[in-house]
């Protein structure tokens, strides 16, 4: 006689079957962190509105979105309309468009920071190997 299939196994190991619809609507149905949320920027003061941040000038709790701005919330330096700003997307994300990214030595896919550290980790090294040319006399 077997026993019908169950979807739990009574190894101690075993992780329980879960359905794999219900991961998806989960998924999906999830709003995005505050560090998956676009940031926007003022373009008449260069003023950078964080939804990680928030606005502690204005009241907004960190975590909300900019379009979920009130109507009467102004750029907290220079007094400029929600409209004035650009969206200029997640903190961290490589700049340019995504279908550009594969293109060049592997070098757009890079974040501003990273390309900090590449370009001026590369000016140290030169320095150091123009000096180590001192060492030789």
């Amino acid at each position: 006689m077997t026993l019908p299939e169950s979807p739990m196994s009574t190894e101690p190991d075993a992780k329980p079957v879960v359905d794999a619809t219900e991961t998806d609507e989960e998924q999906q149905s999830a709003p995005p962190t505050p560090y998956e949320m676009d940031r926007y920027e003022c373009r008449p003061c260069g003023y950078t509105y964080e939804p990680v941040k928030g606005d502690g000038k204005a009241d907004i709790a960190p975590g909300v979105p900019f379009t979920e701005l009130p109507i009467t919330w102004r750029c907290p330096v220079c007094g400029s309309r929600p409209k004035l700003f650009s969206n200029i997307g997640p903190a961290g994300k490589p700049s340019g468009f995504s279908e550009n990214l594969s293109y060049g030595l592997g070098v757009n896919v890079l974040t501003p920071g990273q390309k900090n550290i590449l370009i001026f980790g590369a000016l140290a090294v030169a320095f150091l190997f123009f000096m180590s040319l001192y060492g030789l006399r």
